[in-house]
This record gives C-alpha cells, sequence and structure tokens, in this order.
C-alpha cells in the first residue's frame, strides 16, 4: 500500500466515523448513511476500508 493509499484509508475512517455518530443522533437516516458509505468508497478507492463496510453496524 502506498503511502497516499494509507492516508486515503485513513479519512475515509475518520469521516464514516464522524457518518455513524450523525447516523446515531438521529441527524440522518440508516438509508443516507449507507448512500454515503457507497460514494465514500467510490471517491477514495479503498483497500481495507471497504471490507468494515460489509458489516452490518447498523
Amino acid at each position: 500500500m502506498s503511502k497516499e493509499q494509507g492516508r486515503d484509508e485513513i479519512v475515509f475512517q475518520i469521516t464514516m466515523s464522524a457518518a455513524r455518530k450523525m447516523l446515531e443522533r438521529g441527524m440522518i437516516s440508516k438509508e443516507e448513511y449507507r448512500e454515503f458509505d457507497k460514494k465514500m468508497q467510490q471517491k477514495y478507492n479503498l483497500v481495507f476500508g471497504g471490507l468494515f463496510s460489509k458489516i452490518d453496524l447498523l
């Protein structure tokens, strides 16, 4: 994994952590969370981050 890919993985995880908090607080719906997760995976072209998205945390 390149340095850039590693950075992207970290940015993705931090971003999704914030999105999960928004979901828990009722600020966004489960569907909005799933759509956002999908878009972020596409944007960052993840190596590892996508693995965690397959686990249904909801």
